[in-house]
């Protein structure tokens, strides 16, 4: 008589598994709704609403890690559900709202354009994500992928607020498409802003300016944000320019 092994289990018992925090997840999954909500507004032609679904997912992207952070709940599970959920609020998203906006009547350049930003910013969170633990928190590799889909909804929203149709700039929004996707995988450093302490005293004045830009941005929310970008977009070149004249003056 042979003996009867006892069947192996399908499941292991003994091995834990690993739990899925729901707090900061809640954030990730609204920043990817509001990406794939732009999405399917471009479709329909809808593209104000589209720019604005990317900056809210932009808000949301922003919130989740600072909640992970404060309530202790990061995970490993929580960073790659972000990198999906960016992918697709500041890739494939912004990529889309501009192809359908104005670099259709480009032709073959114009869903080109599209692409090299669509690969940029996979490209810059596949980066980000393999140089997280030796990079310099105080900076940024490349133009955040957030940044650039600002710059590319934000020039959205501005001439759809002033009037202007996508096929009278098209070629600005194929300029600025590439240049985006471009300087997301470049070696061009960009402040990052996580050094800054908010627990820290500050002098009047920078109340006064923090009050000066939310009224800039009630005014209007359109030029104020895509201003904001453009500036923080060229800053990055700037700083770069400064340091290699002063390496040539050494």
């Amino acid at each position: 008589m042979t003996e009867l092994k006892p069947r192996k289990a399908l499941f292991n018992p003994e091995v834990k598994r690993r739990g899925i925090y729901l707090l900061p997840n809640l954030f990730t999954t609204a920043a990817l709704f509001a990406g794939f909500f732009a999405i399917v507004q471009a479709m329909q032609g809808d593209f104000e609403r589209a720019a604005m679904a990317i900056f809210i997912a932009m808000v949301l992207d922003g919130l989740d890690g600072r909640v992970a952070r404060l309530t202790n709940t990061q995970s490993a599970f929580g960073a790659e559900y972000d990198s999906l959920s960016d992918m697709v609020s500041f890739g494939a998203a912004p990529a889309l709202v501009m192809y359908e906006w104005a670099l259709r009547d480009l032709g073959r350049l114009g869903w080109i354009a599209a692409f090299i930003y669509c690969v940029g910013a996979a490209l810059r969170l596949a980066r980000f994500n393999t140089t997280l633990e030796v990079m310099d928190k105080r900076f940024f590799q490349g133009l955040p992928s957030p940044a650039a889909a600002a710059l590319v909804a934000g020039l959205v929203w501005v001439m759809i607020v002033a009037g202007v149709p996508g096929e009278d700039v098209r070629w600005l929004a194929c300029v600025l498409t590439i240049f985006a996707g471009v300087t997301m995988i470049s070696n061009i450093r960009y402040y990052s802003f996580k050094d800054v302490n908010l627990k820290k005293s500050v002098p009047f004045f920078a109340i006064a300016a923090i009050a000066l830009v939310f009224a800039l941005v009630a005014y209007s929310p359109e030029i104020a944000l895509f201003g904001f970008f453009v500036v923080y977009g060229l800053s990055g070149y700037v700083l770069a320019a400064v340091g290699l004249l002063k390496r040539k003056a050494q």
